[in-house]
């Protein structure tokens, strides 16, 4: 049985180069733009120094802008500092460093050429392990947008409805009530009336 010593080991394995490392961030990074691509919702890809790197189809035709106007900037200054938000910025800069990750985060704003939009915002922080690799990539943040103006516009109308609807339920029960109470005192009047018998 042939044995093999740590040195012979040692000398078989050689160390992982830049190159490498360089290929294996564009292999990364080549597939998480197509799978961010196909995604329906609006997402942005953010540095860990909340730059805009790059984002998908959706985000540009959602919100009607180009790229050249979008990537290289700071999340808080595309547009017209729509996303220049005090919670949105503590969720960032704060909350997501610690946590990874967070879900629900409501915007509501005007957006410039696209009106006003009711935003759920989700974020999360993908990061490599320092000990995974031999020079540790920099986090990146995927930021995705779920457009839910529609939903909210059939809610709010179907809540305007209820609460006619109530308001009218309501007005007539109180009139019903009125009668009834109308009805009760002539019949009370009726029933202290004495009655005439031919006897």
């Amino acid at each position: 049985m042939e044995t093999t010593n740590k040195k012979e080991v040692g000398q078989t394995l050689k160390p992982i180069g830049a190159d490498f490392v360089e290929r294996f961030w564009e292999e990364s990074w080549a597939y998480i733009k197509t799978v961010v691509d196909i995604v329906r919702e609006p997402i942005l890809i953010l540095d860990k120094d909340l730059c805009v790197m790059t984002a998908n189809e959706s985000f540009y035709r959602t919100f009607q802008v180009e790229p050249k106007d979008t990537e290289s900037k700071v999340v808080y200054e595309l547009g017209n500092g729509q996303w220049n938000i005090p919670a949105l910025r503590k969720l960032l800069e704060d909350i997501l460093p610690k946590n990874t990750f967070f879900k629900g985060f409501e915007v509501i704003h005007e957006f410039p050429f696209i009106g006003r939009k009711i935003m759920i915002l989700n974020a999360r922080q993908i990061h490599f392990k320092e000990n995974t690799t031999p020079e540790p990539f920099s986090p990146i943040i995927l930021l995705a947008m779920e457009d839910v103006t529609e939903m909210m516009i059939v809610a709010e109308t179907l809540a305007g409805h209820a609460n006619q609807l109530e308001a009218k339920l309501a007005e007539r029960t109180q009139k019903l009530e009125i009668h009834i109470g109308k009805l009760e005192k002539e019949i009370n009047e009726l029933k202290k009336k004495p009655t005439n018998s031919n006897d």
